[in-house]
């Protein structure tokens, strides 16, 4: 069953596009940036793919995500170069036209010839092509914008530029209560515990929990984390994760 199959689920996707990041040639840092604005206003992402700059690949990956869920966040390939073809993939995602933005070209033909950074060349109005029926993404940081189309938000490779973008695309979300984490960590092995934190899921299905290894000060531990919105659920969920970690028959470390 493929993602397009799937029920619809609260929330948001992020797809990140580039070759550059699937070589390890650059990092990612855009996700976690993304995911951590979404959860202060209590949307939650609830998957994240990396895609190459195949436009087969962009057009999947952006009809399964937009099908699935709340909102889409894509970052990269909005850039000047032969390789960015977000623009044209996401046209081709939602079945309609591309061509330069009147609005856009302007902007940009005025920017380069203000700030004599190089000709306003064929390779830079790339950027003014926006799909039919988007709506732009301010970019405070230069001219070049990103754009909205359906429920996904196409936004910049670069991490400041991306940023910006985000800005201009808070008053079009439907925020909900932001999302909080508890911690409770302990010297002990995940395979330890893992029984209790199953049974203690179950209690709480509402609140995901997980667990994650650590090693500090070549100590092996587990750290156990509740994410929620309701601050009271949290503390008491947080309690019980004390009393499940002393049980095993260890002291909660020190957050």
């Amino acid at each position: 069953m493929g993602a397009e199959d799937l029920a619809r689920v609260r929330g948001a996707a992020i797809l990140v596009i580039g070759d550059e990041i699937l070589s390890g040639r650059t990092q990612d840092t855009n996700t976690g940036y993304i995911a951590r604005w979404l959860a202060q206003i209590g949307i939650p992402v609830r998957e994240a793919r990396v895609v190459p700059d195949i436009e087969a690949e962009i057009v999947a990956a952006v009809r399964a995500l937009s099908a699935r869920y709340d909102y889409v966040f894509s970052t990269g390939g909005i850039g000047p170069t032969h390789d960015d073809i977000t623009a044209d993939s996401m046209a081709a995602a939602f079945r309609t036209g591309i061509d330069y933005h009147p609005a856009v070209f302007a902007a940009l033909a005025a920017r380069y010839a203000a700030m004599n950074i190089g000709p306003f060349n064929e390779a830079r109005q790339r950027m003014a092509r926006i799909p039919f029926g988007a709506s732009l993404i301010a970019n405070s940081l230069s001219a070049a914008p990103g754009f909205q189309i359906g429920n996904v938000f196409v936004m910049a490779g670069i991490p400041a530029v991306m940023q910006a973008m985000l800005e201009d695309v808070r008053g079009r979300l439907a925020a909900g209560r932001a999302l909080s984490a508890v911690t409770v960590s302990a010297h002990l092995g995940e395979g330890t515990i893992a029984a209790g934190l199953a049974a203690l899921q179950k209690t709480y299905p509402d609140m995901p929990l997980g667990s994650y290894p650590f090693s500090r000060e070549g100590k092996f531990g587990t750290s156990l984390v509740a994410r929620g919105s309701d601050a009271a659920r949290l503390a008491e969920v947080r309690e019980a994760l004390v009393q499940l970690v002393k049980a095993a028959g260890a002291e909660p470390m020190p957050e």
